[in-house]
């Protein structure tokens, strides 16, 4: 089951944050980018969007730039791990968590049959355009 957020610009919200996160991973290039809804199923965390990138440099990008994009909306990570190896980082921001995996690790780990019983959120086709910024989804 897929469900579509509401992009409005006065709505502040998990969601947006994390199709911030995710619009940023795809202008990096990232890979097979999902945003799982764990609202119902987790008491931890309510979103987990998960990407892959290629290489540890390419995983490394995708990191910076979404911690980059994040800290200029004023939100800034409660942790991050695995960056130095860039095979597996965590972006922890609390009520979103981010993944982004080399592909390997992301098989072997399989977060999304993990969490299977998660919606998934709906990303935009207009995010694999380039044609939308993240300044226009307002945190």
């Amino acid at each position: 089951m897929f469900i579509h957020a509401n992009l409005s610009p006065d709505t502040v919200n998990t969601v947006d944050k994390a199709l911030c996160c995710a619009k940023t991973a795809i202008d990096k290039n990232a890979e097979r980018t999902v945003i799982l809804d764990l609202t119902k199923l987790s008491c931890f965390t309510d979103y987990f969007v998960i990407c892959s990138g290629t290489s540890d440099r390419q995983i490394q990008a995708i990191t910076n730039s979404v911690e980059e994009t994040l800290i200029n909306k004023k939100i800034s990570p409660l942790a991050i791990e695995g960056y130095t190896d860039g095979r597996w980082v965590l972006l922890d921001y609390g009520d979103v968590v981010m993944h982004i995996f080399q592909d390997n690790l992301r098989d072997y780990y399989d977060l999304e049959t993990l969490w299977t019983k998660a919606t998934k959120i709906r990303i935009p086709v207009e995010f694999y355009r380039s044609s939308i910024s993240t300044e226009t989804l307002r945190l």
